[in-house]
Formats: structure tokens, sequence, C-alpha cells
């Protein structure tokens, strides 16, 4: 029994050394990674955020995999967001609804204010509040903002509307606002999901995609299949 006892203690320790050196690892990683996603609507280049690990890693691994290769925009509203990495899209005909699939989650690397909402950022999806409070993300469902451009007024409100309703926290500084005036965003997401990378190309093919005519009535899936052909790691 104490031989026994002993061999689980070393196993313990070995498997904790282990965990910390990955942990170690995972956090020592300073390039700064890209990922080309090429589309039948054109490409865009993304770079991943090193102070969101979790996430970065998760997404290069499903990059590696070709898990991305032959996804479509399951989801896309105009003037906030477009959405991809379901793999139940994958069954389903262009303008049917596309069910959210759980696989697993990974946990909230929210770092705001230093990411926000702004146009062009990289964002994890995931379930409600109501099934999931710790706002742990979706490990293959992304999204991509585009959002409006709001007026000096508009955000002036909207910060009024957020002091009353008690997250004064979320209130964007005056950088964050110039931003959402100027280059447009969704601020109403911030504080509330995982901000891991941003667009640095194809921008312009953002644009597109989010304009493209969608089925309202079958959550708001593309008319027309918007696939990405093919994601690869660049650096």
């Amino acid at each position: 029994m104490k031989m026994n006892m002993k061999k689980t203690l070393m196993w313990m320790m070995l498997m904790l050394t282990g965990t910390a050196t990955l942990s170690a690892q995972t956090a020592a990683d300073t390039t700064q990674h890209e990922v080309v996603m090429e589309t039948t609507m054109g490409t865009i280049v993304l770079r991943l955020y090193n102070d969101t690990p979790l996430h970065r890693d998760n997404f290069l691994d499903r990059v590696r995999t070709g898990y991305y290769n032959g996804c479509t925009f399951q989801r896309v509203i105009r003037n906030f967001m477009i959405q991809a990495g379901n793999p139940q899209a994958r069954q389903v005909s262009a303008g049917d609804t596309v069910q959210y699939d759980v696989e697993r989650r990974v946990p909230a690397e929210i770092r705001y204010p230093a990411h926000y909402h702004r146009r062009g950022q990289l964002c994890a999806a995931r379930e409600g509040d109501d099934t999931n409070p710790e706002f742990a993300s979706s490990s293959h469902d992304f999204y991509i903002t585009w959002g409006r451009n709001f007026s000096p007024r508009q955000m002036e409100y909207y910060a009024d509307q957020l002091r009353r309703e008690g997250r004064a926290y979320v209130i964007p500084d005056s950088v964050m606002q110039q931003n959402y005036i100027k280059y447009g965003g969704v601020p109403h997401l911030d504080g509330g999901y995982t901000v891991f990378g941003e667009v640095i190309e194809g921008l312009d093919v953002v644009d597109r995609i989010q304009q493209t005519p969608v089925d309202h009535d079958h959550g708001d899936r593309p008319l027309e299949d918007v696939v990405i052909l093919r994601a690869t790691i660049r650096k």
C-alpha cells in the first residue's frame, strides 16, 4: 500500500510538472501568428493575440488540422458581424437554418479594455449567458466584427445607458469612442466575449461578405454559401 501511494504521488508530481511546463510554453510564445483564410469572396488575413493564448492555440490547432477548410459563413448579419465554423453547416443547404453546435468550450479570456469590438476583430462565439454564465467560448465558431459607425451623440447616449444599467465598467474610453465613431464596431458586445485577433488584410472582403443576401427566417444564413476554401498559418 505504501509503495502504491508513493508511486501515485510521484505520478501526480510528474503530471503537475508537465502541466506547468506546457502552460509556461504557451505563455512564452511571442510569435505574432498570422492565418490566411481564402474564401469564395476573397482572402482575409488574421493576426492572433498572444495575451489570449488558449484561444490562439485552439484556433491554430483547428487551422493545422484543416478543420476550417470547406466551412461556410453560416450566419451573416449586415452592419453587425460574419460568423463561421459550425460543423453542422457542412450538412445543411444554403439558406437553411444551422443549429448551434456545442462540442467543447474554451475558458473565457476577455481582455477588455485592451481588446474590444471595433471593426475587423476576430472573436469567439459562445452560448448565451443563461446557459453559459462563465462566458466560455465555442472551440470552433468564430466571428469577425463589422458593426456600424456611431456619432458622438450616440456614444454619449450609449455611455449614459450603461451607467443606468450599472455597467459603467464597460463604457468605452475616449480612444475607443473615437474608433467607434471613425471606424465602426459593435460596442454592446464589449466585456462579454473573447476577442483574440484582428483582420490585418482583407477588410474589404469582410465588407462584401457582411453585405451578402441572407435568409432572415433561417438564422441569417446566406442564400449562396460563402465558403472558406482553405485556411493556412502564414507564421
